[in-house]
């Protein structure tokens, strides 16, 4: 095609729009990439290059020794299986109640039901650092009176994040489980199934692409989330990253070390979403059909 043409005819004009927004979004995606670009540089510097002005972005020195240099100073092992542990709990027990509540909110008819609703979705206008006094005194009075430490502990962050995260979830697969046929459940119940096989058997298998991107979802946020495990003490990775800020690892404002740290603990994350990527947004787009 002549350069002519792509401005004289609608052929040459279409091409031209696809072309501009080619590139619109090429520029998207490498702002999006430059803050992981530039981390990965940092992560391969010596420490004293990376706050230096007058020195190159890219470093002098590759040094892939602060991978294992972070990894030991921060004893990341421990830190990892901390991370696992309490989100994957969380993610477990969470998507479990959600899926009970917003099933029940889907398909029942009950008083309060409205109320409960609204309820679980006001929690989220509230930003969440207002309950972190709140939390923290329930915490120390659960402590106090019952004896179950909570500040500190796995446990702490395993009910933090069920609290924090059931109420959105509620609301995904509420929408999901809306818009799974009620004939389909009534039509097993006619043959014989009772509500509790019809739901486990027939709701259930269908809802499985919202529940799993429910669970994908509590997991990703709870894996990164860092206010709150760092101030109750909860020794999950985000935690663990920020003393490299404080000194509290004995070494302070490396930079190097944390930007290695946070390419380490976002792998897994990236790896999870690429295997599940298309089961995660078939959840999400068919949930969204009927509210």
């Amino acid at each position: 095609m002549q350069i002519a043409e792509l401005f004289t005819t609608a052929r040459g004009r279409s091409r031209l729009l696809n072309w501009f927004w080619s590139l619109i979004l090429w520029a998207l995606v490498a702002v999006i990439l430059l803050p992981i670009f530039y981390m990965v540089l940092v992560s391969l510097k010596p420490r004293g290059e990376i706050l230096c002005p007058y020195c190159s972005i890219f470093p002098t020195e590759w040094r892939f020794q602060n991978y294992s240099e972070m990894w030991k100073s921060l004893k990341f092992n421990t830190l990892f299986s901390n991370s696992l542990t309490v989100v994957g709990i969380a993610t477990l027990i969470g998507t479990f109640f959600s899926a009970l509540a917003a099933y029940a909110l889907a398909r029942f008819r009950f008083r309060g039901a409205d109320a409960y609703s609204i309820t679980v979705l006001a929690t989220q206008l509230i930003p969440g650092t207002l309950f972190f006094i709140p939390l923290y005194l329930t915490f120390i009075w659960i402590k106090k009176n019952l004896g179950i430490p909570l500040v500190g502990s796995n446990l702490g962050g395993i009910v933090l994040y069920i609290g924090f995260y059931t109420p959105i979830s509620i609301w995904i697969l509420r929408s999901f489980f809306a818009s799974i046929p009620v004939d389909l459940e009534e039509q097993a119940m006619v043959d014989g199934a009772t509500r509790l096989e019809a739901f486990l058997f027939i709701v259930i298998p269908l809802a499985i692409p919202g529940i799993v991107s429910t669970a994908i979802y509590i997991f990703m946020t709870a894996w990164d989330e860092m206010f709150f495990s760092y101030t109750l003490g909860i020794k999950t990775i985000p935690a663990g990253v920020r003393q490299y800020i404080t000194g509290a690892a004995g070494t302070q404002l490396r930079y190097d070390y944390m930007a290695a740290a946070s390419l380490v603990v976002a792998i897994p994350i990236a790896v999870m979403f690429f295997l599940l990527q298309k089961r995660f947004i078939a959840g999400l787009t068919q949930g969204s059909v009927k509210g």
